[in-house]
């Protein structure tokens, strides 16, 4: 396991699935986390598990569509640990509907979490990154950023926008070694897929070459290798954990 004694993250939408399997797994590779969810109250199972394994934590509620609340995400940070290592941005939400039956706040509100949600936690703590003249940003995108998905234009447009957004800030924040890449997970298994019918699952199985769901512990192994200094020289990528859905 790559070693992040110390360092210091920030995982946002940490309550479950994918954004809970990656604080854990930073926190067992030796860092400190802030996790964020929605409301306070959302966070206390994963950071009891971070506090299980010796590792402070420091959970906030933020709503990341908003840019003061990720201001005071990064300064509440810098507060309590003096640093920020690592960003993951991870929270989400999905919104799914048929073009023609969208409804305009469907859309917004799919855009202003995933896509505008990423850029205000980015732009917030970019001063920070270059000043330290290190950091890594790791932001989730997903499969369907790139292939497209019926029932899902606002969310594809979303993820398919923080995928732009990581090429560009790579670029601009290289110079200050700081490293950027994206996380293309398919179809995980989390809440959302332990719903669905069964009858879904296969045909969604149909799809994915490797024949089986993904584990969010799978995504989050990831995860902390980019979150790890031995990624130094990957920057502005987007790497699939797809099973080779998307390939």
């Amino acid at each position: 396991m790559s070693s992040l004694k110390d360092k210091v993250a920030i995982v946002t939408g940490a309550s479950r699935g994918i954004g809970r399997a990656i604080a854990v797994r930073l926190a067992e590779a030796g860092a400190d986390v802030v996790v964020t969810a929605t409301s306070i109250e959302n966070t206390g199972e994963v950071a009891g598990r971070i506090e299980a394994l010796g590792r402070r934590v420091l959970p906030l509620a933020v709503n990341v569509a908003e840019f003061s609340e990720t201001e005071a995400l990064i300064k509440a940070t810098l507060e309590a640990y003096s640093r920020i290592d690592i960003l993951v941005n991870n929270a989400g939400i999905r919104r799914d509907n048929l073009l023609v039956r969208m409804r305009q706040e469907e859309w917004d509100e799919a855009i202003a979490v995933n896509l505008n949600g990423t850029y205000n936690c980015i732009r917030a703590a970019t001063k920070s990154f270059m000043k330290q003249r290190a950091g890594k940003i790791i932001n989730i995108t997903s499969v369907v950023g790139i292939v497209g998905n019926p029932g899902q234009a606002n969310y594809c447009a979303a993820k398919a926008g923080v995928i732009g957004l990581t090429k560009s800030v790579a670029k601009e924040l290289a110079s200050r070694n700081v490293q950027v890449n994206a996380i293309a997970p398919g179809l995980i298994e989390t809440d959302m897929t332990k719903h669905l019918a069964i009858e879904g699952q296969n045909k969604l199985l149909d799809s994915i070459p490797a024949g089986r769901i993904g584990k969010p512990e799978e995504v989050a192994a990831l995860a902390a290798f980019l979150a790890s200094e031995e990624a130094n020289y990957i920057t502005g990528q987007v790497i699939h954990v797809d099973g080779g859905m998307a390939t």
